[in-house]
């Protein structure tokens, strides 16, 4: 078992498909319009999942950039975050709880963030595989600024996350030698992912 390291090539590319969604993101927020200040929620205490070794890859390659002590921390907290995500999800509760990256209300990766860190907010729509059309309304503020705007949230500028999905998914691919497969399946909190560390692959078995 080798512990993952991303490509350089991979890693650029990967960065420029985050710098291409925040440029479609701030296009669709600017014509809502969209702000995040003065918001009384705080997205980084939503529950989010998220689901590929390149991210994941990629959000390790961010905490090896933190001094010692500043990875410490960020390590605790994330373990005060299972613990106390076990404990909600045991009484039935849907985790809410301050994401283990967020240090005195700033990001500490802020350049490492993740796909649904940098897309949570605008109306987006995704057409799967299949051709079953998806359609996600934002956050609670952009719904409540949407209806105001525009009354019919069906008219509201919305992101095409299609093209976005698609790429990640061929660089994770590529990432996995094209056994993407036959690879376990990533559904991990950011907690999670810092707690159990960079992500370790076994390769896959060549024996029928």
């Amino acid at each position: 078992m080798d512990e993952l390291i991303l490509p350089p090539e991979l890693a650029a590319e990967l960065a420029d498909l985050y710098s291409g969604l925040e440029e479609d993101y701030r296009r669709v927020a600017a014509q809502i319009p969209l702000r995040c200040q003065g918001c009384p929620d705080n997205c980084c205490d939503s529950w989010f999942f998220h689901h590929t070794y390149c991210e994941w890859a990629w959000l390790w390659q961010g905490l090896r950039r933190l001094d010692a002590a500043a990875l410490a921390r960020t390590r605790r907290r994330a373990e005060d975050y299972l613990r106390q995500s076990q404990a909600q999800l045991a009484a039935g509760k849907r985790p809410q709880l301050m994401c283990p990256l967020n240090e005195d209300g700033l990001c500490v990766l802020y350049q490492h963030r993740l796909l649904v860190c940098r897309m949570h907010g605008v109306p987006a729509a995704l057409t799967r595989p299949d051709g079953q059309q998806l359609r996600f309304p934002g956050c609670f503020h952009c719904q409540e600024i949407v209806h105001e705007r525009h009354g019919d949230d069906s008219t509201a500028p919305r992101m095409d996350r299609t093209q976005l999905f698609t790429k990640l998914a061929e660089l994770e691919n590529r990432l996995l030698g094209g056994s993407r497969q036959r690879f376990p399946k990533v559904r991990k909190t950011i907690a999670e992912m810092i707690v159990l560390g960079p992500p370790v692959l076994v390769q896959p078995s060549s024996a029928s």
